[in-house]
């Protein structure tokens, strides 16, 4: 547009010389402007310029060299109707570009002129017709230079943490503001449960004071949200501006608060119910989660079978509900798929057939099987073989037991196990199982079976990989035997030792599995007080990291992979290893965060305070080891029940353990 412009004064200009003369004279170039801008901002020679920068130079470009002497008096920059603003001349590209800087910032939200005069000329006498353009700049920019929370400045602060709940907020700002853009509709603090009420008010023309009327919500996040709308008194315009912060723990007790006993006995039978009162009513068997419908879990299933016995001996239910629902569970388990003896990870509750965990596991699943073989083993061991009926309940067990070819799934009689199999993808999983992990139950079972037993090489190569499941490293201050960096999740510790006893069990591989567990316990404990990713709400009281729901999603939490996510289930699984500390982590769970992280089944499933979020979800294999594990922390019922098993015993003695 602006070529355009400039070529049509030639044309015109061209005209009006040639018709005027009667003797034609040698025409005189003419010098066209090309562009001009402020800084990035381009200027338009006619029409309206707004919101030009301020701070930076005006840059024009002509057609052609210019005559450099004539520059200074030639291009003028003014108030509109007012002061010259002095300017200093730069030349480039060769003398046809010009970089005028003025002396000082230009006015914010101020009208100028810029004055091109005729009297500019090129370098080989082109002459100027002369131009006056004009724009106004943007207004100013009205920041933030202090927020104070409670008269601390935070404005650096990330994250602004422990923040009291009836927190002042003081917020001065650059220029001074106009009253009418404060109020609430401008300034607010939200949490979760929606806008805070909050007063609002201008003190002296700088600076907003807000304060919530009502307490806020404790340990939760709120944001500071202060509007791109308000102005300054001279029409300065603001950012939005959002600040999150976390409000301090409130240490009164959500309920009443009990002995440590009868808090131990109140968790493991409000969990109990998922596995009781939530059960599959046509199988009996665990679901995966509270929202699975007719989806049943072969692992949580095994948890639940043990912990049917907590119930009876706890007299949350009597023995024949007990012996009731184990008869629903083997009548579904007999009928129910099977591959080589393995059920599948995933089956309907009302028709047994396998639901596919992915595209290719669609058929057995080894470890799944051997924490099902493991709940079912410890019942047989519960179960008094005088009674005509609970004789017949054991033939039923070994039956079931017997029937799982742990040596198929050595793969053509390789010395390591796989963990699935597939009747139309055969071994297309191709995962062996390897430790050190949560599996180590899968190779006691293996080595114990009377019917499908594996020699000790299959143990040392591939679940130990002869030595190089060894850690042997410090982390935190204390030394972890076994496993990854860190010990990894701490399910790692809870699943096999549901019914294997660590206490005294050792091999050539680690002397000693109760001090790995306990080790794996206070290391994830300590990693959460030193808290290195600064998460909020992480203590001595607010620990444990394991695989979980998460505010993305599921994921297998631990010191290496760390998401700000704390799942009760860590912790409270821990308690044989760690019942001090296992005990500080139940008591904040329940008296302190209870009115949001505890429900129907006992505690939810996880929860992130950084994200405030809190899961409505009820996994099996996470509520299973809580009622469990602290049963073995209180009487080392399960712990006996299993290791009386002869199979047991003789399956460790052949793998080399002592016990």
């Amino acid at each position: 547009m602006i070529k355009s412009f400039f070529r049509l004064l030639v044309v015109v200009s061209a005209t009006l010389v040639s018709g005027c003369s009667d003797n034609p004279q040698p025409t005189t170039s003419v010098l066209q402007l090309s562009q001009i801008r402020v800084g990035a901002y381009a200027l338009q020679p006619q029409g309206t310029n707004e919101d030009a920068p301020t701070n930076q130079p005006i840059v024009a470009t002509f057609s052609a060299t210019l005559d450099a002497a004539r520059v200074p008096s030639s291009f003028v920059l003014r108030e509109t109707g007012g002061a010259v603003v002095p300017l200093a001349f730069t030349f480039l590209d060769n003398g046809r570009t010009i970089s005028a800087q003025p002396a000082a910032n230009l006015k914010a939200n101020h009208s100028y002129q810029i004055e091109i005069s005729n009297t500019l000329a090129g370098g080989s006498g082109e002459v100027f017709p002369g131009i006056t353009i004009s724009f106004s700049t943007a207004a100013a920019n009205l920041t933030i230079t202090s927020l104070k929370f409670d008269g601390q400045d935070v404005l650096s602060t990330n994250p602004i943490i422990n923040t009291k709940r009836n927190v002042q907020v003081e917020i001065t700002f650059s220029q001074a503001l106009d009253p009418l853009t404060v109020t609430g509709d401008y300034f607010r603090i939200a949490g979760q449960a929606g806008l805070a009420p909050s007063t609002v008010t201008l003190e002296g023309t700088t600076t907003v004071k807000i304060q919530p009327t009502q307490l806020l919500t404790h340990l939760s996040r709120h944001q500071l949200w202060i509007s791109g709308d308000i102005r300054g008194v001279n029409n300065e315009v603001h950012t939005t501006f959002t600040r999150n912060f976390y409000t301090e723990v409130d240490l009164t007790p959500k309920f009443p608060v009990v002995s440590d006993d009868q808090l131990l006995t109140l968790v493991q039978e409000q969990t109990f119910k998922y596995f009781y009162d939530f059960a599959h009513p046509a199988s009996g068997m665990a679901r995966e989660r509270n929202t699975s419908g007719d989806l049943v879990t072969a692992g949580g299933s095994g948890f639940g079978i043990m912990a049917l016995i907590v119930g009876i001996e706890r007299g949350f239910i009597t023995r024949a509900q007990g012996l009731q629902r184990l008869d629903r569970i083997l009548d579904f388990l007999e009928t129910a798929d099977r591959f080589h003896g393995a059920w599948p990870h995933w089956m309907n509750g009302n028709t047994g057939r396998v639901i596919p965990f992915s595209p290719n596991d669609n058929g057995a699943d080894l470890v799944e099987t051997a924490f099902l073989i493991q709940g079912l083993i410890t019942f047989r061991q519960y179960l008094n073989p005088v009674e005509p009926a609970e004789q017949d309940f054991i033939n039923r067990i070994n039956q079931l037991w017997q029937a799982v070819e742990w040596d198929w799934f050595r793969r053509d009689n390789q010395n390591t196990l796989y963990w699935h199999w597939s009747p139309d993808k055969q071994w297309t999983m191709n995962m062996q199982i390897k430790g050190w992990n949560e599996s180590l139950i899968v190779y006691t079972l293996a080595a114990a079976s009377p019917t499908h037993t594996i020699p000790k090489p299959v143990y040392d190569n591939g679940w130990a990989s002869n030595g190089n499941m060894r850690n042997g490293n410090t982390y935190e201050g204390i030394q972890l035997p076994l496993g990854p960096a860190y010990g990894g999740p701490l399910f790692f510790a809870h699943y096999s030792f549901l019914g294997l006893d660590p206490r005294g069990l050792g091999d050539a591989w680690c002397s000693d599995y109760f001090l790995q567990n306990r080790n794996h316990s206070l290391i994830n404990r300590k990693y959460c007080i030193r808290n290195p990713q600064r998460f909020v709400g992480y203590s001595g009281d607010n620990w444990g990291l394991t695989a979980s729901d998460n505010h993305m999603g599921y994921s297998a939490h631990s010191p290496t992979n760390d998401l700000g996510v704390i799942s009760p289930t860590a912790a409270l699984s821990s308690f044989p290893y760690t019942p001090d500390e296992s005990m500080l982590a139940l008591k904040f769970f329940y008296y302190t965060l209870g009115d949001r992280l505890w429900g129907t089944y006992g505690f939810y499933d996880a929860f992130n305070i950084t994200q405030n979020w809190t899961a409505t979800s009820y996994l099996a294999i996470d509520q299973g080891p809580i009622i469990v594990m602290i049963e073995n922390h209180r009487t080392g019922l399960l712990w006996d029940l299993f290791m009386s098993a002869p199979e047991v015993q003789s399956g460790l003695t052949k793998l080399g353990f002592n016990f």
